[in-house]
């Protein structure tokens, strides 16, 4: 049996308040076109469908879109577990009216030991999946004294072992889980678990299967045994994600021997990339840089100011969602200002800063109307700032109070 294990779609995200649908419908269009040329039997689904527990309606309609074309339209059958962006009951609502269309959704702990058999050419494989959940949800639930994530999670794939050890000789065990291994690459992009890094768990227990489809973690990779495997995001969700690649793992499963593996890459619609540089260098290679397009984060190394840095880089880069400008500060940190020069004027400040901005001096009479203005904003202040009477108003010359 082929299958192909995919996670954290994030369905419905805002990238620096730019919506991703686009990007994610193409990609899922790429994933469909692999399922189909590499005849794939089963997909699972690791987890965090969508990016929010209420999803936008387009969000929806992409996910239903999708999910029609695989189990409708191809007859390929859908494995998929709920993760922590996931709203678990919304994401399960009818899922037994579903599973005839081929769609197997598990969002409720209590189904945690029913395994979505699913047979293909004579072959027989048990899916088995854990929902994303807290220690307190597992305590509460199952009247068990656990008060880790760990503890929460080994008690349930603990449970699950126990219906293995019923299944015949032979029988092809697969577990999806949506979980933070420990020691696991972590990207910016993830939502913790918990606070203080306890929420991680081991991998150790999850050895008996033949295969687990880890969700949670967006860096391709595995924990412990090379069947234990996170796939990664769908779409790179963050700047610190730049150097990773974006894929699909391909599982063959066959009885008595060890699962075969490799990864599929997926291309993205548009790129994402970290650009360092002066300001003068990066817009003279903008001219001829092929993949304008891309999500940018620009990192400026120059140590004046620009004016309107964002809005004319965004002339050449259309898709730049971050400007940062270390250069600015490395000379004159805003701790290490001395008291002479946090007592400079208004006046004094803006014309260093027009200086650094413009690359020249003020005119006589640039100074002249700057003067004005300053002036005028005083005496505004110290007319606001009249002290107020008992009364409740302000004092005038010549009025009692």
């Amino acid at each position: 049996m082929r299958v192909l294990h995919t996670s954290d779609w994030h369905l419905g995200r805002q990238f620096h308040n730019v919506s991703l649908l686009e990007d994610q419908r193409h990609v899922l269009h790429q994933l469909i076109e692999r399922v189909r040329t590499e005849a794939c039997d089963v997909v699972l689904i690791a987890g965090d469908v969508y990016d929010r527990s209420v999803p936008p309606a387009e969000a929806v309609a992409l996910l239903n879109e999708t999910l029609s074309t695989l189990c409708l339209e191809m007859g390929v059958a859908v494995v998929m577990i709920s993760g922590n962006h996931d709203g678990a009951e919304r994401l399960g609502f009818g899922a037994d009216l579903l599973q005839s269309a081929g769609l197997h959704i598990i969002s409720d702990l209590d189904h945690i030991t029913r395994p979505v058999v699913i047979e293909r050419a004579g072959q027989s494989v048990h899916f088995y999946g854990i929902p994303f959940c807290t220690p307190e949800r597992v305590r509460h639930q199952f009247q068990v004294p656990v008060h880790s994530f760990d503890a929460a999670h080994s008690y349930l794939v603990d449970e699950i072992r126990k219906h293995l050890a019923q299944d015949a000789p032979g029988t092809i065990n697969v577990l999806l889980s949506h979980c933070f291994v420990g020691g696991a690459l972590v990207s910016e992009s993830e939502r913790p678990l918990s606070i203080g890094g306890a929420d991680t768990v081991s991998w150790q227990p999850m050895t008996d299967f033949d295969y687990v489809a880890l969700g949670h973690l967006h860096a391709p990779q595995f924990r412990g045994q090379e069947q234990i495997r996170y796939c990664g995001s769908l779409l790179k969700y963050s700047f610190s994600e730049v150097s990773q690649d974006k894929g699909v793992v391909i599982i063959d499963l066959l009885p008595g021997q060890p699962a075969q593996i490799r990864t599929e890459a997926l291309v993205a619609q548009r790129g994402m990339r970290i650009i360092e540089g002066t300001f003068d260098t990066i817009v003279a290679a903008a001219f001829d840089d092929p993949q304008s397009d891309d999500y940018l984060l620009i990192r400026l190394t120059d140590k004046t100011a620009i004016l309107d840095a964002m809005g004319k880089l965004r002339g050449l880069y259309p898709n730049l969602l971050h400007l940062e400008k270390p250069g600015v500060m490395v000379d004159n940190p805003l701790g290490s200002l001395s008291k002479e020069q946090l007592k400079r004027s208004e006046f004094e400040l803006f014309a260093d800063f027009f200086q650094q901005t413009l690359g020249e001096a003020m005119l006589p009479a640039q100074s002249e109307a700057l003067a004005r203005v300053i002036g005028a904003l005083h005496q505004s202040e110290s007319r606001t700032s009249a002290p107020v009477e008992p009364g409740g108003a302000s004092a005038s010359p010549g009025e009692p109070s």
